[in-house]
């Protein structure tokens, strides 16, 4: 796996969660939760672009 793809989720992560804490604590809380939302989908769409091109190596791994 990509060591670089590792970081950018932790970062990802990280600026979501400090993000987060922010607008909690000023009272937006429906903010926070969409802040939250948008972070997992970010991370969701590149773990996908992953998973596709390891389908794809195996699929042409094995000829399928």
């Amino acid at each position: 796996m990509d060591v670089d793809l590792i970081f950018k989720i932790a970062a990802i992560g990280i600026i979501v969660a400090v993000v987060n804490q922010v607008l909690k604590s000023s009272g937006r809380d429906e903010q926070a939760m969409m802040t939250t939302l948008a972070g997992v989908v970010v991370v969701l769409l590149m773990v996908i672009k992953e998973i596709d091109t390891l389908f794809r190596t195996v699929q042409t791994l094995f000829s399928l």
